[in-house]
């Protein structure tokens, strides 16, 4: 029994030993093998790989892959007319040099995107120094990439210690005012557009008087016109029926006599609370009465 424990242990202890000296390395990361704090090797290639059991040597593992660095920054820089500015940038980069990687810049990923932010932060500020709002907005925006990512190359590969790191692309994804210009510019904004639309509402109200008194003058004259030709009209009826009543009244005197009194009785007497103080016998107004009529004066 001490024989099968003791095999089984000496066996153990073999694959414990294995497991510490035997690594894999994935296909998207470097493995860095140190001695007593010493870079040994670094392995590029994926696969199995061998190193000495701890403490003699120790593996740490580098992202190999295409990181990207976004701004967190949000201090305004100054532009060549003196105007503050917040711009979003972001980098796109990869660790190509592991071992002077880990020498001038870290052991792993954050170092390296901590001191690339500030370089990347300089580089911005002093090219945008040199250039207006306008071409930051502008076609130049593409020269003003070029030129940063530029400056950063020479920062991380220039030098006694270089990173060991490739800058494959700089890119601006916001140019923005600072709140308190941005706030104002909106104001002024506001202000312009308050402007124009009263402009425009005092414009229309003044059409609109215009239309409205031109309206008003014409139909003044439809209804002056209308007026007139009614008038012209009636008096021309009132012309004609003189005429008519004057050739009928002439063939007989009499009946014309006859026919006014019955108008003026019929006006006299057109309601019933009328009242009359007349004496029938001596008034001229009853003589139609009195005569018995048209027919009477004939006879």
């Amino acid at each position: 029994m001490n024989r099968v424990g003791f095999f089984a242990s000496f066996i153990f202890a073999l694959l414990a030993l294995a497991n510490s000296m035997l690594f894999v390395v994935d296909q998207r990361q470097f493995g860095v093998v140190y001695a007593l704090g010493q870079i040994k090797e670094v392995i590029t290639e994926p696969g199995l790989s061998f190193k000495l059991p701890p403490p003699f040597q120790n593996v740490s593992y580098i992202d190999k892959r295409l990181l990207t660095l976004d701004s967190t920054d949000t201090e305004p820089m100054l532009t060549a007319e003196k105007q503050r500015v917040v711009i979003d940038w972001y980098v796109r980069w990869r660790i190509s040099e592991p071992t002077e990687y880990i020498r001038n810049v870290g052991l792993d990923e954050n170092a390296g995107a901590t001191q690339l932010n500030r370089v990347v932060r300089n580089a911005f500020q002093e090219e945008i120094n040199k250039r207006t709002v306008k071409e930051l907005l502008s076609s130049k925006r593409e020269q003003l990439m070029a030129d940063v990512k530029r400056e950063v190359l020479e920062s991380v590969r220039g030098g006694a210690k270089p990173w060991g790191v490739d800058v494959v692309d700089v890119r601006i994804t916001r140019v923005d005012y600072v709140e308190s210009i941005t706030e104002s510019v909106y104001r002024r904004m506001e202000a312009e557009r308050k402007r124009v639309a009263n402009e425009l509402r005092s414009t229309g109200a003044a059409e609109g008087e215009k239309i409205r008194a031109d309206a008003d003058r014409q139909r003044e004259i439809t209804i002056a016109n209308a007026y007139r030709d009614a008038q012209k009209v009636k008096g021309e009826g009132d012309a004609e029926a003189a005429r008519i009543y004057a050739e009928a009244f002439g063939r007989d005197p009499q009946f014309a006599q006859f026919y006014r009194s019955l108008d003026a009785y019929k006006a006299s007497f057109s309601k019933k609370s009328d009242v009359l103080l007349l004496d029938p016998n001596s008034s001229e107004f009853f003589k139609v009465f009195r005569g018995g009529g048209a027919g009477a004066s004939r006879h």
